[in-house]
């Protein structure tokens, strides 16, 4: 078995830096990275809060990260920028117009830029759908997700191997590696991956079970498993 050559900080900077550079969402002037013993802070000032959510997912993907700390600020130009209200009618517009989205469940509040979005709906991925939704809107500094999930009660054993079988399906090689249970609705998933590619792959497969009222990822992003 080949053991894998541990990148050092300087490399994965490097990789990070050049990661952003790739991604067309982002634009690597305005973020800044550091790095110490595979944790990578990110600063610096973007101007919209989806290239903050897009700089982070950047860095995950880099192999050898193995947290990623977020200090980059989100503003809004001050001229010509979207106020409160006109934010919160843009939320209003992008929840009906997402098909995914139950935007009848659904209600927002706007401060200075953060929404705050609350209701109920029926699955754990319309919660993060309807998130996904807000935050590429512009003007909108941060989103705070308090939508709760009212799934319909199934069997935890019937969950849990519906998940596994999804998991073999979708993840093969990760779901030899993870150990997933069940109880009142709350899925817990435990045990080392190699990358945060395979971490967002399983919280993907594990969101869209059905009867899934919350994820608890305790996943464990060890590059050098």
């Amino acid at each position: 078995m080949t053991t894998a050559t541990i990148k050092t900080d300087s490399q994965i900077k490097t990789d990070v830096l050049n990661e952003m550079k790739w991604d067309s969402r982002i634009d690597e002037t305005d973020v800044g990275v550091q790095v110490r013993e595979g944790i990578v802070t990110l600063v610096g000032t973007v101007n919209v809060y989806a290239k903050k959510i897009a700089a982070r997912e950047a860095a995950h993907r880099v192999h050898g990260v193995l947290d990623v700390v977020d200090e980059l600020q989100v503003k809004v130009p001050g001229i010509g920028g979207r106020t409160d209200t006109e934010i919160a009618r843009a939320v209003r517009d992008a929840l009906e117009w997402d098909a995914f989205v139950p935007d009848d469940k659904i209600t927002s509040t706007v401060s200075l830029g953060i929404v705050t979005i609350e209701g109920l709906v029926q699955t754990w991925m319309q919660r993060a759908d309807a998130e996904r939704v807000v935050r590429g809107l512009s003007g909108v500094r941060g989103v705070i997700n308090q939508i709760s999930v009212a799934a319909k009660p199934v069997d935890s054993t019937k969950i849990r191997n519906e998940i596994e079988e999804a998991l073999e399906r979708q993840a093969e090689r990760e779901a030899r590696r993870i150990g997933v249970s069940v109880k009142d609705g709350v899925v817990t998933v435990t045990g080392r991956i190699r990358s945060w590619a395979e971490k967002n792959a399983i919280d993907r497969v594990v969101g869209f079970a059905p009867g899934v009222r919350r994820v608890d990822d305790q996943l464990v992003v060890d590059p050098y498993a």
